[in-house]
Order: C-alpha cells, then structure tokens, then sequence
C-alpha cells in the first residue's frame, strides 16, 4: 500500500473516532468514516532556502461563509507571502485564512492558495490540517517518503534561478545555418531556443530533429556540469489571431486536439527518468494572452480571429493546460508569455494583462507555482535600455511621454517593463520568487545608425526620435525589422529581477514572408511582413519597416542574418 493511500485510512480511521461521522465504502471493502475535509499540500518548488507550495482544501461538510485552515510545521519553515489566503504565523503554527472574493465554500466545493515560505536543514510536509478546527486527511500529493522512490508527483529540485551556474544548449541545427554565413562562426555556438511550433516539430519535421533528438544532445553537451535547455510551446487553437504570418495547424475550437496530440506527448517526453538532469525552460505561448487584452472588443486594434478566441476561452485553457501538465515534471520551468513593453506598457493594458495572466495560471487544474517567471520581448526588437531620455524628462514644456514615438507609454525600454511587470504580477498574486526573461536576440540596434546621445531639444519629438536607439519606424513593427541588430549576449542574472538575457528567437529565423507563399504549415502571409505595406491601426499606420524577399516565418533568411550581424550591439569583434 502506497504511502498516501495508508495515510488517508489513517486520517479517515482518525476522524470516524473522533467526530462519530457516517460509513463510506471502501474501495478495498473495508468500511471507514467519511471524511469532514480533505487537504491536497504540493511543494511546487523548492531550493537551498525557500519553496513554494499549493494547498487545495476540500469542504465535504456543511457549507461556510468563512473558513480557516491550520497547520504545524515540525521544522523551521517560515511563510514569508502568499496568494489567495490570509496567511499568518507564530512560532510553528500557520493559519491561512480566507479572502473577501473566496469566503464562501459549497459542500463538495474546493479552494486553492499557496505560498512561497523559507527553510533549512529539512522542509517536511505537516502532517496534520484542520479546518475550522475539524481535523482534515492529508493527500501529500504523491510525495516521496524514506522508501518511496523519487518521481513526477513529488517535490522537485528546481532552483531559484536555471540559468545560474549552467550551460544552455546550442542548438546543432541553427548553429550549422549560422556558422555557414561569412563571419558566423562568431555567434554559433550561442545558446537558442528550440521552437516546437506545431505537432510534428515533436518527432522532427521535414527531416529535423525532433524533441527527443535535442535533448540527447543536450545531454551529451552538459557533461558533469548543470545544463539548461530552452524551450519554445507554441500551437495554441487560433494561434496569433492578430498576426498572420505565424497562424498555426489548428483551429479555434481544437483544444482537446492541443490537449493530447501536442502537450501530452511533450510532457510524456519530458517526464522520461532519462532528462531528469536537464533544466527545462518552456517558453509559453507566444503573443496569445496579451492578444485578449488589446486586440478584442471595441478596441481600433480589435480583429474577428481575437474576439472568437476571447469567447471561446481556448487561449487561458490551453496556458492553463500546458503550465499544469508541463508543471508536474520536477525540472521544468515554466516561463509565461508576456509581450513587451511597447505592446501592454500602457495603462490600460499593464494592469489588466496581470490580471489575465494570473486567470490562465489558475484554470485548468495549473496553479501560480506552476508558473517559474515570465518572458519579454519574445521574437521581437525592444530596445534593452534606452539610455539617452527616461520617462520623466521634459522638453520644451512636454513630457517625454507625449512624444509620438512613446504615445503615453509608462516605459521607454524593456528592461524597466520587464522589472515594472514583475512587480505588478506579484501583486496580482503570483509568487516573490517569480523571474523574468528578456529575449535579446534582435534588439541591439547597433551600427552607424546608433545615437551618441539625446536628440535636439527642439521639442520633445525630436528629442526622443534622435536619441532612441530602437530604429523602427513605429514600436508596433513587429516583421523582419530593417536595420535591426543583435542584442546583449545570453547572460545570467544580469538585473535585478532578471533572471537571463536569452535569444529565445533564433536570429536568421523569418518572422513571416514578405508576399503570399504556398505552403502546408498554416502559415498565412500578413501584410505588416510586406515592406510596401501603409499600416494599421496597431502600427499607427505607418510603414511596416520589414526587410524584402523574406522566406516564411522560421525558415532561414540569411540577409537578415547578416545584418543582424552587422548591427549588432555590443558589437562583434
């Protein structure tokens, strides 16, 4: 008999005694009382110091209109914040108390909170919870005890920070594309994302390797010492409802079709004892929530594609689906989509994407600690730091935030908005310990083209337009920038709150076609990829600003290649 299932006859043996409540059946035939409660206490990540965990209570008495939960630790653990409760402490004894919104709780009904709390020496899971006072069994969750081997269910070994003291893996197929160009070799043994972006990609599309193939070659490129491999999850039903050129296989409604044809199998992948030394990062969904909070309903920027996904609820479903699923396996990190600054900075986006992102992290059976941090500037062109104007100079009597090119942005560069959002997705409930990612594979914006300094204090426009270093002719240019460069090279720990620079995009990779090309991989053609293209609404209207004669989004496009290259900041030697 398993661990958990001689604990739960034992609590539910416990509480017959106590409280003289009904028979259940058994399912081994043996009668035993009903149980009043029941607690569900994960460790969702634990390092040297800290933890996060879940706790899911479920009420099988009468129902409350307010509830209190409480345990003991036998250790030194310490609750240091938390989410979806009022959690207290003095001394050992922890109580987590309800919120206003989640107060009432329905016979048969549950409620999910967590915390992020500190330790030393061991952190074991309390073995008793009550409930109003109403001792509760214990489900552990699949915990390994001294006997139990180690598994997918129980605590696992994440650190606070993959990134830190590890290698990241080269992917041997982009690095053979990039040291083929004329002066390559200088950047090809970088560390990229690998882009499982539809369902083939997981076996290996057209010849490629598939999942399993890069992660033998991670292994054999870790050694002995800490490797992290980086990975993209992106073929969500409706995929990029604003966008085109990367529209994915499956239609809107295909949900269950990206439950078990696409995460399924990634996880069954993932979980195999084999990669357990792996540190995993899944980089999840690109542009599909932020999509929900400015691209739908009477918003100029509004498309049918994004109004249909809002409805049907398929883009918080599949996040939600993939964070739990990918979430149980013990060295994945799961690193949240998150636009950039020049897409959800504003005012009536920054909150409200928080809000959203912290709805999918809790549907679908996931929860905030399934999420390890989020990503910026995915795939796209941001400049890391604006360093010739800040957010609160003024010109000639204006604000720099009223300038056309910032348009009343609270944020001129993306590494104040990755570590702005950070702190407004604690605040919306996702754990302290939460990291973020800045994708700088395109946004060094070097070259001849580069300011010195601020631009003429003429007026405020010409203030910030000589001095940005970010080229585009609008910051919603999405497509094959021209003149675009590439960034800070894939670093560790380089800000606070930062967990990595990453090219998570593989620089030479297309971001759509510049006109119309057959193809059998869903991919449409979007005007906003066509270098004659007037605009939009999301661009202002303006120029598209891409590069010609692009190939289709993630094939090679070694013209842009070579001028990321050559406008590359800080600059190839």
């Amino acid at each position: 008999m398993s661990r958990t299932r001689t604990a739960l006859l034992a609590a539910m043996a416990l509480v017959a005694g106590a409280t003289g409540t009904a028979f259940a059946v058994d399912p081994d035939g043996a009668g035993i009382a009903a149980v009043p409660c029941t607690v569900d206490y994960k460790i969702q990540n634990q390092w040297s110091t800290g933890f996060t965990a879940a706790v899911t209570i479920t009420n099988n008495s009468a129902a409350k209109s307010s509830w209190s939960v409480k345990w003991s630790y036998a250790g030194n653990q310490q609750v240091t914040s938390g989410w979806n409760a009022k959690l207290s402490q003095s001394g050992a004894a922890v109580t987590a108390a309800n919120e206003s919104y989640n107060a009432q709780l329905a016979t048969g009904a549950s409620v999910s909170f967590g915390f992020q709390g500190s330790y030393s020496g061991s952190n074991a899971i309390p073995g008793t919870f009550t409930l109003d006072g109403v001792t509760c069994n214990v489900d552990d969750g699949g915990t390994p005890g001294p006997t139990d081997p180690p598994g997918p269910g129980g605590p696992s070994n994440r650190v606070d920070n993959p990134y830190s003291g590890a290698k990241v893996y080269v992917n041997p197929e982009w690095s053979a594309k990039a040291a083929a160009e004329p002066g390559g070799s200088r950047i090809s043994s970088q560390p990229t994302g690998v882009w499982l972006d539809r369902i083939a990609a997981i076996n290996g599309a057209n010849g490629g390797m598939g999942l399993r193939a890069h992660l033998d070659e991670a292994l054999r490129q870790k050694g002995s010492g800490e490797l992290v491999v980086q990975l993209v999850i992106y073929n969500l039903p409706g995929r990029d409802c604003a966008a085109l050129a990367s529209n994915g296989e499956l239609g809107p409604t295909e949900i269950d079709k990206y439950k078990t044809q696409y995460i399924d199998p990634i996880k069954a992948i993932l979980a195999d004892s084999k990669y357990a030394s792996l540190r995993i990062v899944t980089t999840v969904e690109i542009d599909s929530l932020p999509n929900l909070v400015t691209n739908t309903g009477s918003r100029p920027t509004a498309t049918p594609q994004c109004d249909v996904m809002k409805a049907n609820g398929n883009y918080v479903k599949g996040v939600g689906y993939a964070l739990n699923k990918l979430g149980d396996v013990p060295n994945v990190y799961n690193y949240v989509d998150a636009g950039h600054h020049g897409w959800i900075g504003w005012d009536d986006n920054f909150g409200a994407s928080a809000t959203l992102f912290k709805e999918a992290a809790t549907a679908e059976g996931a929860t905030v600690g399934d999420v390890h941090g989020f990503i910026t500037n995915t795939a796209n062109y941001s400049a890391l730091k604006e360093n010739n104007f800040t957010i609160n100079d003024n010109v000639a009597g204006k604000s720099v935030r009223e300038s056309k090119w910032v348009d009343w942005n609270r944020y001129v560069d993306e590494q104040s908005f990755a570590q702005g959002f950070r702190n407004q997705l604690v605040s919306a409930g996702f754990p302290s310990s939460i990291g973020m990612l800045i994708d700088t594979s395109r946004n060094g914006w070097g070259g001849s083209a580069r300011p010195s300094g601020p631009g003429a204090q003429t007026s405020v426009d010409t203030y910030v337009n000589g001095g940005r270093y970010d080229r585009r002719i609008h910051v919603g240019n999405w497509c094959n920038q021209s003149g675009a460069g590439l960034g800070e090279r894939p670093q560790a720990s380089p800000a606070a709150g930062i967990d990595a620079y990453v090219w998570m995009k593989p620089p030479g990779e297309s971001d759509g076609a510049s006109k119309e090309i057959a193809n059998d991989e869903g991919k449409g053609f979007d005007r906003m990829c066509d270098p004659t293209y007037t605009g939009n609404p999301r661009n202002g209207n303006n120029l598209s600003g891409s590069l010609p004669d692009a190939p289709l989004s993630g094939h090679w496009f070694s013209a842009q290649f070579r001028q990321l290259m050559q406008n590359a900041y800080p600059p190839l030697s």
